[in-house]
Formats: structure tokens, C-alpha cells, sequence
């Protein structure tokens, strides 16, 4: 059973950067794909940033060049660095993981983090 737990988010203004952390219970299995989604009012839930086979990482079109995924496995710790911050960018972000990577990719992992707000205004 793993259990994921974010925090980092916050108020922040556009251009300004934020750092979001998931903390992997009981630790980081390599067996395991994870990945941070986000989910915007209104709209539905999307993936953001995701390791995949091979220890490759993946981006949405929308924050690549200013989102960072990133592990420590020694802190048992997934990071999300988001830099140059846009209004667009707001929403609950969640930290997922699953042993398939079809299912990370599908948006169907078996574990979610209960999610961190991140909101971008002036």
C-alpha cells in the first residue's frame, strides 16, 4: 500500500515559483511510475509531469521548459519545480503513483495524495 502525502502549495504571482512535495510512504519503489496531476475549477484533471519507463520524464505541453519532476529517494520524496508561474497554472495539484504506466498515462493511477492548492494571482 502506498501512501502519498503533498505540500508546497501556496499564493504566489505570475512569474513567481513555487516547489511542491509528495513524501512516498512507507518509501519510493522504482516499481512504481509517479507523476503530478492538476485540476483546475471547472475543468477536468490533468497530468502535468510524470517519470516513465527508463526513468524518462514526460511534460504537458503547457509547463514544459518551466516545470521540473525531480525524486529523492533518500527523503522518500517527489518534488514538483514550478517556475515562471502563469494565472492558468491555478489549480489543486496531486501526486499520483501505480506500477502500470499505462494507467499513469490513462490519468487512472491506484494512489493519489489528497492534493495542494497552488494559485496564481496579482
Amino acid at each position: 500500500q502506498v501512501q502519498l502525502s503533498e505540500s508546497g502549495g501556496g499564493s504566489v504571482q505570475p512569474g513567481g515559483s513555487l516547489r511542491l512535495s509528495c513524501i512516498v510512504s512507507p518509501y519510493i519503489d522504482d516499481n512504481y511510475f509517479m507523476a503530478w496531476f492538476r485540476q483546475a475549477p471547472g475543468k477536468e484533471r490533468e497530468a502535468v509531469a510524470a517519470f516513465e519507463r527508463g526513468g524518462s520524464r514526460s511534460y504537458a505541453d503547457s509547463v514544459k521548459g518551466r516545470f521540473t519532476i525531480s525524486k529523492d529517494n533518500t527523503k522518500n520524496t517527489v518534488y514538483l519545480q514550478m517556475n515562471n508561474l502563469k494565472f492558468e497554472d491555478t489549480a489543486v495539484y496531486f501526486c499520483a503513483a501505480d506500477r502500470e504506466v499505462w494507467k499513469v498515462v490513462q490519468g487512472i493511477p491506484d494512489y493519489w495524495g489528497q492534493g495542494t492548492q497552488v494559485t496564481v494571482s496579482s
